[in-house]
């Protein structure tokens, strides 16, 4: 009998969402070797499987990267330059720039390196179940050089196009998502403030017109003040900021964007960075 061969696969970044693909990795039957900054943050992923090493992008045709900006990017494979080799892909599951990911494309073309933009929509806790919905951007022939990791990554996959485009979308996406947030806590808070018992809003909400996504995954977190995070309010605000300065340079006002970013920077004021961004419910007495 012919014994399977072990796919291995690295990961680059143990934040919320790269421990949540190395989880899924592992359930899967990958074999990732995993990087971070911060090396403590391996720890029990390794104690289950998954294998530290300081040169991942050395070890493995393909390499997932999930760090907190296209800038943290630049500086891991700088660092790991080295390591490059033709044929290999890696897919950087980061929000990042737009701009940034074309070049970092182009960077990596010139060694042979493939590189699939394939930002995520969804909290680290929703990839952890496999219900995110990946958007990836590049050639086909690279998208299908990873088939086998899509279905680990998320429960829905949607090409957007040339390298950079699912960057895009999954701005669209975050402008949408987070003003749904801050209208739940807004609502919430002024329910509260009428009389109306906030719990039982959110109840009626749902079942109303009104209904989103966002009130299944953040409306419990905001009543009860559990804010752990599943995607950290400062890391929204970072996205916020890139959604408002693409806008601008396109010529197009988004004063509802706009507005949201000063209550996110209000909110950062208030120390609420590190929560959930559900925390941002915070700005109105909610979950106090």
């Amino acid at each position: 009998m012919t014994t399977p061969k072990v796919r291995t696969i690295g990961v680059i970044g143990l934040g919320l969402m790269g421990t949540a693909f190395t989880w899924r990795l592992l359930e899967a039957g990958f074999a990732p070797v995993v990087w971070n900054r911060t090396p403590e943050k391996a720890a029990e992923l390794t104690t289950h499987g998954a294998r530290w090493s300081d040169h991942p992008i050395a070890e493995c045709d393909r390499v997932v990267i999930s760090l907190y900006s296209s800038e943290a990017v630049v500086e891991v494979l700088d660092r790991m330059e080295a390591d490059l080799q033709p044929g290999q892909v890696l897919i950087d599951t980061t929000t990042g720039e737009p701009g940034q990911v074309e070049a970092i494309g182009l960077r990596l073309a010139g060694k042979g390196v493939r590189y699939l933009d394939a930002p995520v929509s969804g909290s680290s806790e929703q990839t952890r179940r496999g219900e995110a919905v990946v958007m990836v951007g590049g050639s086909t022939g690279d998208l299908e050089a990873c088939r086998d990791l899509w279905p680990v990554m998320g429960g829905t996959l949607h090409h957007c196009g040339p390298l950079g485009s699912a960057s895009r979308m999954k701005l669209v996406t975050n402008l949408v998502l987070g003003l749904n947030r801050a209208a739940l806590a807004e609502g919430l808070g002024f329910a509260r403030s009428i009389g109306v018992d906030p719990a039982a809003a959110l109840e009626v909400l749902r079942g109303s017109a009104a209904q989103s996504r966002v009130m299944d995954t953040k409306g419990r977190k905001m009543l009860a003040g559990e804010f752990s995070p599943q995607a950290r309010l400062s890391q929204h605000r970072k996205d916020i900021e890139i959604i408002v300065r693409d806008a601008a340079a396109a010529g197009l006002e988004l004063p509802l964007t706009s507005l949201h970013l000063e209550l996110l920077r209000r909110a950062e004021a208030r120390g609420l960075g590190p929560l959930d961004n559900s925390a941002i419910a915070r700005l109105w007495g909610v979950g106090t």
